[in-house]
């Protein structure tokens, strides 16, 4: 049996075992999926040994993502741009990198949330590694205009200034939080640790136009402070991360296996999971 696993510090909490393993059921592949702790001074090591029992391929989490790039020795140019790899594929050429963050929030919005991207005015908060991976996905949905927005306006600068070439006839621009006042967008995406820490970014009001989709990468059993502080703010739909989830993990499923399961069913059974707790 083919050997998955997801490798990370922490990693007990990690839902990939079960959403690989009902893709599996769906699809009829038989593998098996486990969580892998590495020690934080271990990752390449770790990945080794999983490699030399005849493992197939890895999903990377915190804070393992840019050594997993570094480790890759072939890499997708969605990897490239974002700068982290979070999925691993071991074939006889050696280790391939791919990310596949900014391809399940992409899905996310446009399949699950029917929220199409082109043409529309789209804020994405944050300037770290979770903000890098979505803005080459985002552009190539050809947005009216993407703006990066980040407590140290610098950061959102450099990374708008890092996909300038790929912005295509996007607005492409980076600013502040408080530099954002007066200004209105048709989605909002928080990629931000604020809800990490139960707290939401210090944004000004009016942010959302109507109809706004306001969308935050965290996830939990109820409303995360941003999408709370949305709902204040009037943003009319709200969504978490949890279907970006699903779907990223939908997209290494495929890099490993050829095959795109349905990911309906099973962000469903997570939903009633999280419910249920």
């Amino acid at each position: 049996m083919d050997r998955y696993a997801v490798v990370g510090n922490p990693v007990a909490h990690s839902k990939s075992p079960q959403i690989h393993a009902a893709f599996a059921r769906q699809t009829g592949q038989a593998l098996g999926y486990e969580r892998v702790l590495a020690p934080l001074d271990g990752f390449a090591a770790t990945v080794a040994a999983f490699r030399a029992e005849g493992g197939r391929g890895m999903n990377v989490t915190v804070p393992f993502k840019l050594e997993a790039f570094a480790l890759a020795e072939r890499r997708s140019a969605r990897a490239q741009a974002a700068g982290a790899v979070n999925t691993l594929a071991f074939d006889s050429e050696g280790i391939f990198g791919d990310n596949t963050d900014g391809a399940g929030l992409v899905r996310d919005l446009t399949h699950n949330l029917g929220c199409p991207l082109a043409g529309r005015r789209i804020l994405l908060l944050g300037a770290g590694g979770a903000a890098r991976g979505a803005v080459l996905p985002l552009l190539a949905e050809r947005p009216a205009a993407l703006t990066i927005a980040n407590r140290t306006a610098a950061k959102a600068l450099a990374l708008a200034d890092a996909f300038r070439a790929e912005a295509g006839t996007a607005a492409l621009d980076g600013c502040g939080f408080p530099e954002l006042a007066g200004r209105s967008f048709d989605v909002v995406v928080n990629a931000t640790a604020a809800s990490l820490a139960d707290a939401a970014p210090a944004l000004p009001p009016g942010l959302y136009a109507p109809g706004a989709l306001a969308y935050d990468m965290m996830y939990g059993r109820g409303e995360t402070p941003f999408l709370a502080a949305a709902r204040a703010d009037g943003a009319e739909r709200r969504a978490d991360g949890l279907g970006m989830l699903v779907e990223q993990a939908a997209e290494s499923f495929l890099l490993w296996r050829g095959v795109r399961p349905d990911t309906a069913p099973v962000l469903a059974e997570l939903r009633r999971d999280l419910a249920a707790r």
